[in-house]
C-alpha cells in the first residue's frame, strides 16, 4: 500500500522518471504552455504495447524512452 497515486500522470509509465509533459504541466499549473514535443512524435505500437496495461492512456511516456525505442527498433 506504500504507493501513492499511481499513475501519476507526470511520470513516465515506464521507467518512472518525470515525462515533462507540457500538456500536464499546464494542466497542474494552469499556464498555458508551448506545444509538447510528445504531440509531434510518432509513437510505435511496439513501444505502447510495453505499457502495463493498467498504466496506458494515463500519462506519458518520456522522451528518453521515446528515443530509445526508435533506437531499439
Amino acid at each position: 500500500m506504500g504507493e501513492s497515486a499511481w499513475p501519476d500522470p507526470s511520470r513516465c509509465p515506464l521507467c518512472g522518471e518525470m515525462n515533462r509533459c507540457a500538456m500536464e504541466i499546464a494542466r497542474e499549473t494552469g499556464q498555458a504552455q508551448p506545444p509538447c514535443w510528445c504531440m509531434e512524435a510518432d509513437f510505435s505500437a511496439d513501444l505502447l504495447a510495453r505499457v502495463p496495461a493498467e498504466k496506458r492512456r494515463l500519462a506519458c511516456i518520456c522522451a528518453r524512452c521515446a528515443a530509445q525505442a526508435v533506437v531499439q527498433d
